[in-house]
């Protein structure tokens, strides 16, 4: 009589076990992209508005007493600086803290005047 030949078959469940290891390793250490904010900034709500994509664009956000752009805070003076390094064409979404009083308002916007940034929109949280 003849023996029959086992057939060697890997136990696949280690390697299971290790895919969905690693699987879950990614998932928790990846990093989620989140915008760029610098400022805790209390937006004005809206009921209607368009949503628009953050490519090549920069941030600008204003509060009472900062300024950032891109997540990185500026004085007033270095604000208009900074603001003469960017090309006329570039996209600028504008977040503005709903307390920040008009005239400072009015001064971002103559900055960008100044430099011929007439690309811009104003950002804020839609009613839900």
């Amino acid at each position: 009589m003849r023996k029959k030949r086992e057939l060697l078959t890997p136990d696949l469940t280690p390697v299971i076990d290790i895919v969905f290891i690693l699987l879950i390793f990614f998932m928790v250490t990846s990093v989620f992209k989140k915008e760029d904010v610098a400022l805790a900034l209390n937006l004005p709500k809206i009921d209607s508005g368009v949503q628009i994509s953050n490519d090549k664009s920069i941030t600008i956000e204003l509060a009472k007493q900062e300024i950032a752009i891109d997540g990185k805070k500026y004085s007033l003076s270095d604000y208009e600086k900074e603001m003469s390094k960017y090309k006329k064409d570039i996209k600028i979404l504008i977040r503005i803290d709903k307390d920040v009083e008009y005239e400072k308002v009015m001064s971002l916007f103559d900055v960008l005047q100044k430099n011929k940034l007439t690309s811009f929109s104003l950002v804020a949280n839609k009613n839900r």
